[in-house]
């Protein structure tokens, strides 16, 4: 006896097609910025497409999304575009989905590439080259730095693929100009967090001239440990993301630079992609966005 095939997406009552936008920590000023992104876009192509918009409480809350992700199939959902919370957790919801007959575009954090090959699943990635741009604000850094300086990482959540990517280009950037990482530890994304790890790196490291922060949230709580250590214009910090509330911090040297992945369009770029393989009958693929640095 054949196993019965999930039923497969129904459109909405309207006949458009329903896309879901799942995202990480809506605490995150970066997430909220994409939203608002996405929503416009929609406001602008009313006809074309339903949105629906999801996020979960904190960066690490994986049950939460895979939640989300189940629900929405449960909805008959026709694309899911997703920032994954974790590279490798959700590939096994991701799949459900799939089977379920959803088409599922990856942004924001790329899924792990050997877990999806387990998995025999195939889910094309829309989104920045976060080494390239690492590594380009890093260089900005270099510059203000000389060979031999000791310089540590905020990393973000290290299961996160753009996390490791963005360390990853930190560390290109630091080797080839010759600097001593002296500490690489997690920020898991978050403010207060980064701020703990900040205080903890410059208590054990007094001669590091600059924290390199993977988000620009986690810049924020360094920079906040920088003052409090009474290092102000001693150490150095760079972001990314290009966040609205690092622009004061920019704008007087707190920060020296960011990267700007264009939050307010990543969704929308995974939104399009998606409707043109819902629309065409595409074969999905990946998709490189821009990356940008921004300084004072």
């Amino acid at each position: 006896m054949s196993a019965c095939k999930p039923a497969s997406p129904s459109s909405s009552p309207s006949g458009k097609p329903r896309v879901v936008l799942v995202m990480k920590s809506l605490a995150n000023e970066f997430f909220q910025t994409m939203a608002e992104g996405a929503k416009k876009h929609q406001a602008a192509h009313v006809g074309d497409y339903e949105l629906i918009v999801n996020g979960i409480k904190n960066e690490t809350d994986l049950a939460e999304q895979v939640g989300l992700v189940d629900q929405m199939v449960s909805q008959g959902v026709q694309a899911i575009v997703i920032a994954p919370a974790d590279s490798k957790a959700l590939v096994t919801v991701l799949k459900r989905a799939k089977e379920a007959g959803v088409l599922v575009i990856n942004i924001d954090n790329k899924l792990d590439a050997d877990t999806l090959k387990q998995a025999g699943l195939s889910i094309p990635f829309v989104g920045p080259d976060n080494r390239a741009g690492a590594k380009a604000v890093g260089e900005v850094l270099a510059k203000k730095l000389k060979a031999g300086d000791e310089v540590a990482i905020i990393e973000g959540v290290t299961t996160a693929f753009n996390g490791q990517q963005r360390k990853a280009g930190f560390e290109d950037a630091m080797n080839a100009s010759g600097m001593k990482i002296v500490a690489s530890q997690s920020g898991q994304w978050e403010m207060e967090k980064a701020n703990g790890v900040a205080a903890g790196i410059l208590a054990a490291n007094p001669n590091v001239k600059a924290l390199l922060c993977a988000n620009d949230n986690m810049a924020l709580g360094a920079a906040a440990a920088v003052q409090a250590a009474g290092k102000a214009g001693q150490v150095q910090i760079i972001g990314f993301d290009n966040i609205v509330a690092l622009k004061p911090l920019l704008a007087d040297g707190r920060v020296l630079a960011t990267c700007d992945q264009h939050g307010d369009q990543l969704a929308v770029f995974g939104i399009e992609a998606a409707l043109k393989i819902l629309k065409d009958k595409a074969t999905p693929a990946d998709q490189q966005t821009p990356v940008d640095v921004v300084v004072k």
